[in-house]
């Protein structure tokens, strides 16, 4: 994308708005992902400003993170509960967490496609596998590519229409490198304000196959945080990995 760095996505008034549009489903994500946990600690790779691990550790799951940006971990910290996580500045796809032998680590709502290349995507599957215990899982939440672009290469979609504002989801696809340039753009009295991202759509195979690369292999496969079915149709999914036999 012209003139953006994908290192920039998650910074400045993007980190300090970014709770204010939480996608309502916090409470199912935090029951799965607690069971699955059950008394073992649990890693969340780009754990961001914690909309996830705050509650998972008031659960009482033990929640360590790793996270790019400083400025999303800024958020973190400002929560009570959030002040005192462990937490690795760095890339999740090379970056050592602050313990090991994990019984969950988990990367949730699109997150691994912000990994630009397929290579880095892989990495950070095999950075998944290394921090995991011989019985932990690995569990990625992520949309279905062609449920969101619908055969299309460019296109508006009117994401909210209000008398006093609008936003508008603009986006331009490469199938080639299957990186979609997005920009989120809010129209109102007050002014225009972009929210530009650029991510990799990866398809669910794509997972499976980037999983066995790092001694994984696919054991559930959902459409939901509440266990419905994944289809045809479904526009997400929700993955759980574990080291495979030989692995």
């Amino acid at each position: 994308m012209d003139g953006f760095d994908p290192a920039t996505s998650f910074v400045g008034e993007t980190a300090e708005r970014y709770d204010d549009e939480l996608r309502g489903d916090e409470d199912e994500t935090v029951d799965f992902l607690a069971g699955l946990a059950g008394s073992r600690p649990a890693l969340e790779l780009a754990i961001g400003t914690g909309r996830v691990a705050v509650p998972l550790s008031e659960r009482g799951v033990e929640v360590h993170g790793i996270e790019l940006s400083v400025e999303m971990l800024a958020q973190l910290r400002a929560k009570p509960s959030g002040a005192g996580l462990p937490v690795t500045v760095g890339d999740m796809s090379a970056a050592d967490a602050p313990g090991s032998d994990y019984g969950l680590v988990y990367l949730v709502f699109n997150t691994i496609h912000n990994l630009l290349t397929q290579d880095d995507q892989v990495r950070c599957y095999e950075n998944a596998a290394r921090h995991l215990a011989p019985d932990g899982v690995f569990v990625v939440e992520t949309g279905v590519p062609e449920a969101w672009l619908k055969g299309r290469r460019q296109f508006v979609d009117a994401e909210y229409v209000a008398a006093g504002e609008v936003v508008l989801d603009v986006v331009s696809y490469d199938p080639v490198s299957q990186v979609a340039d997005e920009n989120h753009v809010h129209l109102s009295a007050s002014g225009v304000r972009m929210g530009p991202i650029s991510q990799r759509l990866s398809y669910p195979s794509e997972h499976d196959l980037m999983a066995r690369i790092a001694g994984l292999r696919l054991v559930d496969r959902w459409g939901g945080w509440k266990g419905e079915d994944f289809a045809a149709d479904s526009p997400r999914h929700i993955s759980v990995y574990s080291r495979c036999p030989s692995a």
